[in-house]
């Protein structure tokens, strides 16, 4: 695989400089390890363990979704070895962005970091359906209910849906303020979240009916992801979606204490929990109800009242708005990250990549991504989001592997603190984990992609690649020439 050529991709060292701050407030530096492990687990326990796990289980894998998050697992396991040693090595603002930047070049960086802006908005938008859901499901255990037209989106019966606007303006506005509280409060709601999962799984094991795991995959009702193994696959591509949170914590290795060590840890740790929580909360939803009536808003909660207990089934619905909140609290987080590495190297306006003297936060980019997110989740059903999620993610993890690649070619007296065991194989076999649950989704998935890859190469085109190329910085960046090269 050839190098980037000459003036096009920004090395490391650049990257690594323009995160001192020199010309102004930098990101502050204040989150260690056990920080990273929670942001993790809050970003990825949400709305894929308390919604889709229904769906998913109801139109395509049966018990046989319990298959589809071990082979999400193994693919995210992969390609979180492959951001660890990235994060470790880069601790930048920006994640898969950065990367792409710093081995693939300019335009490859905007394509990926315009569909990490799909992939987090829609990330925080689809969470934040799903604990509107809860919500309403909890008001109504208490007889309130909402007018239909504030309940749902358009074509789901309403015409917007209220609460989920709601919960993501005031998460952005506690995002605007500082990182530390909002690490603070995502601690709290994890170590809840927690155990409340627990306490289901607890409950649930002396109610679970095991005959319902069999047959463990059901038989194909004769299309491609209509149960059999093709369901399976296809279970784990739309559920892939509940792996997106890991990527979050490299979006914050700029914010770190010790990335070197912290980024690692917080990578790899947080993704053993979060899988081994998912297949649980499988096996214990299938064992408890017939798989095919698990396609509701609140799967834990209808599962629940499989029970008996009413009482620890209103526990669970807080529970769940407890989790989804934490998701959505770090998908609105990682994705103002992505914004303002953007706009740092003025791919996008400057004012993304203003920080607050006091909040030391970018608090512009958080401000505006926070609205447009509210607009999404207030008109847009949760089935399509979060299908544009799992997409956008997969393409995003390709470009990770494919860059420890190409790094160690162009880069490769860089320190690298962590590195991925097995030489190629690990990234090679990302790669081609993500093709596979890519070619599983649904041909509109793909077109949605493309048009929203279409919308972002007009706009680096038309505004994006002529502001990089006027900055000032721009031949600063370009790669110093080899021996016997001349610079180009």
């Amino acid at each position: 695989m050839p190098p980037p050529a000459p003036g096009t991709r920004k090395p490391v060292a650049a990257l690594l400089a323009a995160e001192t701050g020199a010309d102004g407030p930098s990101l502050a530096r204040n989150l260690s390890a056990f920080s990273l492990v929670c942001l993790g687990v809050g970003a990825t326990v949400g709305a894929g363990i308390f919604v889709l796990t229904g769906t998913a289980a109801a139109h395509f894998a049966g018990p046989g979704l319990m298959l589809s998050f071990v082979l999400g697992a193994v693919a995210s396991g992969l390609v979180a070895l492959c951001y660890a040693e990235l994060a470790a090595m880069m601790p930048v603002a920006g994640s898969t962005y950065s990367y792409t930047y710093a081995t693939l070049g300019a335009l490859p960086a905007w394509i990926i970091g315009w569909d990490l802006v799909l992939e987090f908005a829609m990330a925080a938008a689809t969470i934040a359906v799903g604990w509107s859901g809860y919500a309403q499901s909890l008001m109504a255990d208490a007889g309130l209910r909402l007018p239909a037209w504030l309940a749902a989106a358009p074509g789901e019966g309403g015409l917007v849906n209220g609460p989920a606007a709601l919960v993501t303006l005031a998460l952005t506005a506690l995002l605007m303020r500082d990182n530390r509280g909002a690490a603070r409060t995502n601690a709290v709601l994890v170590a809840l979240k927690v155990a409340i999962i627990l306490a289901f799984l607890g409950i649930g094991l002396a109610h679970v009916r095991p005959e319902l795991w069999r047959p463990l995959v059901p038989e194909n009702e004769g299309a491609f992801g209509a149960f059999g193994w093709s369901g399976v696959f296809r279970g784990a591509g739309v559920v892939f979606f509940a792996y997106v949170g890991f990527e979050t914590i490299s979006t914050a290795a700029g914010e770190t204490r010790n990335p070197q060590r912290d980024a690692p840890v917080g990578l790899l740790g947080s993704l053993v929990v979060t899988a081994a929580l998912y297949v649980a909360v499988a096996a214990m939803l299938t064992g408890l109800v017939p798989y095919r009536e698990l396609d509701v808003a609140d799967p834990i909660a209808k599962a629940m009242a499989v029970t008996g207990l009413t009482g620890v089934s209103a526990a669970i619905k807080l529970g769940a708005l407890i989790g989804l909140t934490t998701a959505a609290l770090t998908a609105l987080y990682g994705q103002a990250r992505i914004g303002y590495a953007m706009a740092r190297d003025r791919m996008l306006p400057d004012v993304f990549s203003r920080i607050g003297a006091r909040s030391r936060t970018p608090f512009v980019a958080q401000g505006v991504i926070g609205l447009a997110t509210a607009l999404v989740a207030a008109l847009v059903p949760i089935d399509i989001l979060g299908e544009l999620v799992s997409i956008g993610t997969l393409f995003a993890f390709i470009l990770v592997c494919a860059s420890v690649l190409i790094l160690r070619r162009t880069e490769p007296d860089l320190a690298r603190p962590f590195r991925v065991p097995g030489g190629a194989t690990v990234p090679v076999l990302g790669i081609l984990a993500c093709l596979a649950l890519m070619a599983s989704l649904p041909g509109d998935t793909w077109l949605r992609l493309l048009a929203w890859l279409g919308l972002g190469l007009a706009i680096w085109f038309g505004y994006g690649r002529r502001r990089v190329e006027a900055d000032p910085g721009f031949e600063r960046t370009r790669p110093s020439a080899g021996p016997g090269q001349s610079p180009g």
